[in-house]
């Protein structure tokens, strides 16, 4: 047992310009050299396990790399890169943020009190329309995999991914053995966030949400076998609640999210819980989030899933007093919280004391030593790289500053 807080995040960190240059030609469907692209992803893999460990933190990851950021400011990327693993998934040249899902959805949704909605039907965004549509505004969404493409589901779901998963865990090991540390996780799309695409094939949203699930169980499996730490990024459990034109009922939406944790669980059934993490937020684009479900209706349904840590967004404004549920939720026994302590969503570099009483409060509620500090969500992407690494200084500067409190 550690004697003192440990530090992480939650996945994306910064590419660098080569490797957004390599996943943006393939993309774009343009000429893409696969040795080359597979030798520059091997050589920024151990660069960034490096930068991780000389910026303090303590439990790493690849920073997402492989996954398909073909921008340098990109939301998606946590999630698209799974469409190239799947069969039964079609791209189709229109974008998924700017169409109606229904339009490309023959099945009904379930359950019935409560549905799923286009992704321009946010209420968030239709509260603050001129922002978002403003480019210069700071809200506005960049343009990424899903400005121009959207996955369809055009057949039965099967996981094709075998060999990149592969590739993705044989770099992370180079790297890790490089820096000389053991252990490490990745990032992989949970059943829930991963079966938000239109379908045409399955004929409800339960069957393709298992679907899903049984198809991604091969690569939580593949990343755990491999004797990592998988951890599974849900966005869809907070910001469905946000995608209605109308406010849905909290009990409709309860029922709703409870099938998606039961998808979950049933997708790492057999798999050891303290090699999972779980991940929740409300989608890391940097808009007001005015329409955010609160997490007082949340916490009892992400504690129900077979993971051994929860990280959740925790820093921003939107979500920082939300830290007064721990006084009274029941952890389990075992478990473990990774709040964000430091956030994405501000250029703004935390102060060192700030992060040691947000660490703080945490550890006072459920013990120190069930807490780990991470951040509200990835950086990579979301902010220029120079903060993302000064934020995540900042982070283990802070969890020192914690420790000292908590521990002598």
């Amino acid at each position: 047992m550690a004697d003192r807080i440990l530090t992480t995040h939650v996945g994306s960190l910064p590419r660098p310009a080569k490797l957004i240059e390599f996943i943006h030609q393939r993309t774009a469907g343009d000429k893409f050299d696969e040795a080359a692209f597979d030798q520059e992803l091997k050589g920024a893999v151990t660069d960034v396990v490096r930068q991780q460990k000389d910026a303090g933190v303590d439990l790493i990851n690849d920073g997402e790399f492989a996954h398909t950021m073909g921008w340098a400011y990109d939301y998606g990327s946590w999630w698209s890169y799974v469409v190239r693993r799947l069969s039964g998934v079609e791209i189709i040249k229109t974008g998924l943020w700017m169409t109606t899902l229904s339009a490309h959805t023959k099945t009904p949704m379930a359950p019935k009190d409560f549905v799923v909605g286009d992704w321009h039907d946010r209420r968030d965004m239709s509260k603050f329309q001129e922002a978002y549509m403003d480019p210069q505004s700071g809200c506005g969404l960049p343009e990424q995999f899903m400005t121009e493409h959207s996955p369809v589901v055009t057949g039965p779901i099967k996981y094709r991914g075998q060999e990149a998963i592969k590739r993705d865990i044989a770099n992370l090991k180079v790297g890790l053995k490089a820096a000389g540390i053991e252990g490490g996780w990745m990032n992989s799309v949970a059943p829930a966030s991963c079966a938000r695409m239109p379908n045409e094939y399955y004929k409800s949203e339960e069957e393709l949400l298992y679907a899903c699930a049984d198809a991604m169980h091969e690569e939580y499996k593949a990343i755990i076998d491999a004797g990592l730490t998988v951890q599974l990024d849900d966005p869809a459990i907070g910001e469905n609640w946000d995608q209605q034109k109308k406010e849905p009922s909290v009990e409709g939406y309860r029922r709703y999210t409870k099938m998606c944790i039961d998808a979950l669980n049933h997708s790492i059934k057999g798999l050891p819980s303290d090699k999972i993490r779980f991940h929740l937020c409300w989608g890391s684009w940097h808009g007001p989030h005015t329409t955010d479900i609160p997490m007082k209706h949340l916490v009892d349904l992400m504690l129900a899933v077979n993971a051994g840590f929860y990280s959740f967004e925790a820093a921003n404004v939107r979500h920082e007093h939300e830290w007064k549920l721990w006084k009274t939720a029941k952890l389990p026994a075992g478990k473990k919280i990774l709040p964000g302590v430091v956030s994405h969503s501000t250029n703004l570099i935390e102060d060192p004391e700030l992060v040691a009483d947000r660490i703080i409060r945490f550890a006072e509620a459920v013990g120190r030593d069930n807490v780990i500090a991470s951040t509200d969500c990835g950086l990579g992407g979301r902010v220029h790289p120079q903060i993302a690494w000064a934020k995540l200084k900042t982070l283990s500067q802070g969890a020192a500053l914690a420790s000292k409190q908590l521990w002598h």
